[in-house]
């Protein structure tokens, strides 16, 4: 796996070394241990490729000018068989390197000959990881935090695959609990709405369902004949449950207690809803290895277990009737209830159960979740959890996900369907290209709120990155495919080619494509997917620069070689880097 910045950063490191050990054995330098000392890449390329401040950590035990030092370190480095080219002293002694045509060579063939491999690394080295994300309510349709989620977890899974993680992708189906209960009560309320003399004079007509809750309920969806509680939900799904359940099965669950009425809605809505999330997730191109369902935690024994667990961890007390955690005993600010007076267990616990299950039970290396910022507090109560449980907190990391603001012709922009309340991840895709949904949340770091412009999301010019990004794909691919036509085909790279890229936009091409095993690293290991969209936005940039000041077609033989070699590694980059986002790679546009 190439990673050729970071070999040069090792040669540096043994280069000034090297160089060190001589000055100290002639007694230029005192016998004093060399301090630790970093190696970048600078900010302005006229201070060179790589360089290190060497020489300012070593003057305080060397009692000298920094300068004076890094001067005579460069006096004694020899460059041959080395990447570099040159080194020389700059500023208060900084020591700045420059790659000679060999690296810009390596990297190079490294791109063609590793293709879609290239950027591949082992960071990861094979540790089992677990991404949870999106996890919906399956109570209702999917919103556009959902769709923010979706597109920042299966990113992130992509990203870590490529640092060398093995990955899974799972949904957790809260289909037990406080929400499958009001989602119960909503579906019996509006069905028996619909059971009333009012809602059978409608049901009796052939509507369609926007057209049957209209008249059933009124312009605003809120009839006084028809109230509704608070702690419902409101969305027209609800009513399309209730109206195709009565459809089929007409008023058989009127004649039922109001206990078997729920459980026999849930029963028939809930599958269409679990349905409805795997359609409208794998239009958005996620799949997921596992939908873990939370019912099962109640039905195994998992809940009962983990309260008996935390009981014996020692880290428990009983209250007015009700089991706490004394999660103070970890920082959070203050106790939960596990079990509250009527025995009945919180919602915490089979989430502190499902926990366990992915890094006990399942023995995964780390599990990821990808949160919305409304579940902030929730971070420290389960990492107390998994304290009190034996299970090392670190293996567990929480991604705080920010809301989006929809924009629309520069305003805000919502979409609600009667007391739908906001535009759904369905009706999001149907309005843009999956590519820029996809793309365009991951343009911002997770925990960052940012606008998401619809109307650029639609757009077919430069200032629509993901639209830019493709653009060069296929710009590459016409020029191509127009030589090819000409009777002009691609010869194999050689090191020779590389000595004729001699442009700045040649060589900064030729770096940032060196970067990319770094920008995995990176992005994996702060989680931030965002770091990859940069990426491929800046290798578009440079490459749109190049053509634009670099001719391909009508140079000299072998420059015009080297030049398409060079526009060849870009093209196969930014492939591999939509191909790992699952965004389309067109070769015309």
């Amino acid at each position: 796996m190439t990673n050729l910045v970071n070999d040069a950063f090792m040669q540096v490191k043994e280069l000034v070394m090297t160089a060190l050990g001589e000055l100290v054995a002639e007694g230029t330098f005192p016998q004093e241990p060399i301090p630790a000392f970093i190696s970048e890449i600078p900010a302005d390329p006229k201070n060179g490729d790589v360089s290190t401040n060497a020489a300012m950590v070593c003057a305080r035990p060397f009692r000298n000018n920094p300068r004076a030092i890094a001067q005579n370190i460069v006096e004694k480095i020899r460059l041959e068989g080395s990447c570099f080219e040159r080194c020389e002293v700059a500023g208060p002694g900084f020591i700045n390197f420059f790659y000679s045509p060999v690296w810009y060579a390596q990297v190079m063939q490294a791109v063609l000959d590793e293709k879609q491999s290239y950027g591949t690394t082992d960071m990861g080295k094979g540790k089992r990881v677990l991404v949870e994300f999106v996890s919906a309510n399956p109570t209702g349709p999917m919103h556009i935090g959902n769709a923010r989620g979706g597109a920042i977890g299966d990113c992130l899974a992509a990203v870590l695959e490529k640092a060398g993680y093995e990955v899974e992708r799972e949904f957790y189906v809260n289909d037990a609990g406080n929400q499958i209960e009001k989602f119960g009560k909503s579906l019996s309320l509006r069905y028996m709405q619909i059971l009333s003399d009012a809602g059978q004079a409608v049901a009796a007509k052939d509507l369609d369902i926007e057209d049957f809750c209209k008249e059933i309920y009124g312009e605003d969806g809120n009839r006084p004949e028809f109230p509704m509680p608070e702690d419902v939900y409101l969305g027209m799904d609800i009513i399309a449950h209730a109206k195709n359940y009565y459809d089929k099965f007409g008023r058989i669950a009127g004649e039922m207690s109001e206990e078997d009425r729920r459980k026999a809605l849930v029963d028939f809505a809930l599958p269409v809803n679990i349905e409805g999330l795997h359609r409208d997730l794998e239009k958005y191109r996620i799949t997921y290895d596992t939908w873990f369902r939370e019912s099962t935690l109640h039905n195994d024994g998992s809940v009962k277990e983990i309260i008996q667990k935390l009981k014996e961890s020692g880290h428990t007390y009983e209250q007015d009737g009700a089991l706490w955690f004394r999660t103070t005993d970890f920082g959070d600010e203050k106790d939960r209830v596990l079990v509250r007076e009527n025995g009945i267990p919180t919602y915490l616990v089979p989430d502190i159960a499902y926990h366990y299950n992915k890094l006990a039970v399942r023995k995964f290396d780390k599990a990821v979740d990808i949160f919305g910022a409304d579940h902030h507090g929730y971070i420290p109560r389960i990492k107390a959890s998994m304290t009190a449980l034996g299970v090392d907190e670190k293996k567990l990391d929480i991604v705080i996900m920010q809301m989006v603001r929809l924009v629309k012709n520069g305003e805000a922009y919502k979409l609600s369907k009667r007391s739908g309340k906001a535009i759904t991840l369905n009706t999001l895709l149907d309005e843009i290209p999956i590519d820029a949904a996809r793309f365009f949340f991951n343009l911002r770091e997770p925990n960052s709120q940012f606008d998401f412009d619809l109307d650029l999301a639609v757009s077919e010019s430069s200032q629509n990155p993901v639209y830019y990004v493709q653009y060069a794909h296929a710009r590459i691919c016409s020029v191509i495919k127009k030589l090819a036509e000409e009777g002009i085909t691609v010869k194999p790279f050689d090191d020779s080619s590389a000595k004729l890229l001699e442009s700045a936009e040649e060589k900064e091409i030729i770096k940032l494509l060196a970067n990319l095993p770094n920008v995995i690293n990176d992005s994996a290991r702060n989680y931030d997917p965002a770091k990859v969209t940069k990426y491929v936005i800046d290798l578009a940039t440079l490459f749109h620069k190049f053509y634009n000041s670099c001719r391909i077609k009508g140079e000299e033989e072998a420059l015009m070689q080297a030049r398409l070699s060079l526009s060849l590694a870009v093209k196969q980059v930014i492939a591999n880097i939509l191909d790992m986002l699952k965004i389309t790679c067109p070769e015309s546009m």
